[in-house]
């Protein structure tokens, strides 16, 4: 029989323990908070300061969060393109019609055209369109154009309206020819009267500067005849009631003369009609002779005799808009005048001053 001899048992599989909610920690290893989403990182060896690290996490936020209906209503009406064209009204203030002010009552009245319709408020118009004006065409010049003021030295005898029924001379007869726009007179003269008259082809300044309330110096030399004294200068100074209401001198001093004919400096605030005349006639004096001498800051050279024009600078422009209360670079866009243009004003102006200069007499030659 053979011996039976108990064979060794296999050790038994360790069975792996029940995983519990909370285990226990393993020797050299950090306790895992499970609360914690798995997704979170670990944390980096990161050495930026704490405020970089909150003005980044603020930027992410900004970018992740959807905008909001305003900014997305402003940036449709970016992309909605702008009306084609200008202003009814500041084109035809530019061309001199008058105000802006003063053309939206005239547009409100009916009394414009475009094409072939009648204006309203608000409409804008192209050098394509046609504007007429109580049936007259208006030929409107580009939107950006050159500020030009000439001053002109009117002498008796000439008319300041573009035509005459009577065949009369007029002021603009003499006025140098401007391309694809008109001279605008800056208020007028009368037919007896001389001195300085300004042109531009800007009507916005030309209304500006007619204005009362831009409150602008006119001063004029008068000739007097008749009896004057102190309290006839006073009462002129004070005011004196006319036809269209009280006018007066802000300034009288007395020039040269003697006797019955003595000449008077006068500066007055408003262009009305024949305001200077009807003033002195209000106190008995006759008006022999009357002649501007001033506009604003706009004196009349030496050298521009009477019947001729002289073309201002750039800087006399500029001082005369700032006198005026004019913001040039509000309302118009205007451009620099070219070398050219530079040149023959300046050509002009010498050309007055050698004509106007005293003929050298002629020595003999010395008899040797």
């Amino acid at each position: 029989m053979k011996k039976i001899t108990d064979k060794p048992q296999k050790p038994a599989k360790a069975v792996k323990p029940a995983v519990t909610k909370k285990s226990t920690p393993t020797a050299g290893k950090k306790p895992v908070d499970e609360k914690k989403s798995f997704k979170e990182k670990k944390p980096s060896n990161d050495k930026r300061s704490l405020d970089e690290k909150k003005s980044l996490g603020a930027k992410k936020i900004v970018t992740n969060r959807r905008p909001p209906k305003v900014e997305k209503k402003l940036d449709d009406d970016s992309q909605i393109p702008s009306p084609a064209g200008e202003k009814l009204q500041k084109v035809l203030a530019r061309a001199g019609i008058g105000s802006r002010r003063e053309i939206e009552g005239v547009i409100e009245a009916g009394k414009i055209r475009i094409n072939d319709r009648i204006a309203k408020l608000g409409d804008r118009v192209t050098a394509k369109d046609k504007i007429f004006v109580d049936g007259k065409r208006v030929l409107i010049s580009a939107e950006v154009t050159r500020r030009r003021v000439i001053l002109y030295n009117k002498p008796e005898g000439e008319i300041c309206s573009r035509s005459d029924p009577e065949g009369r001379q007029s002021v603009y007869d003499r006025l140098p020819a401007i391309k694809g726009e008109r001279w605008i007179s800056v208020g007028r003269l009368d037919f007896n009267t001389s001195g300085l008259l300004l042109f531009t082809n800007d009507g916005e300044l030309a209304n500006k500067l007619m204005h009362p309330s831009s409150v602008i110096d006119r001063e004029y030399l008068v000739r007097i005849q008749g009896q004057v004294d102190d309290e006839m200068l006073q009462t002129l100074r004070e005011g004196v009631l006319l036809e269209d209401g009280v006018a007066r001198f802000t300034d009288i001093v007395e020039g040269a003369g003697e006797s019955r004919n003595r000449w008077f400096y006068c500066v007055v605030m408003e262009g009305r009609n024949r305001e200077v005349r009807r003033l002195w006639e209000s106190q008995g004096v006759k008006v022999s002779r009357l002649k501007r001498v001033r506009y604003a800051n706009i004196f009349i050279p030496s050298h521009v005799r009477v019947g001729q024009w002289l073309e201002l600078t750039e800087k006399e422009i500029a001082d005369l808009c700032s006198t005026a209360g004019f913001d040039s670079n509000k309302l118009t866009r205007i451009a620099e005048p070219s070398r050219n243009e530079k040149i023959a004003r300046d050509r002009h102006e010498k050309k007055l001053r050698a004509a106007n200069h005293s003929p050298k007499i002629a020595r003999k030659p010395k008899k040797t």
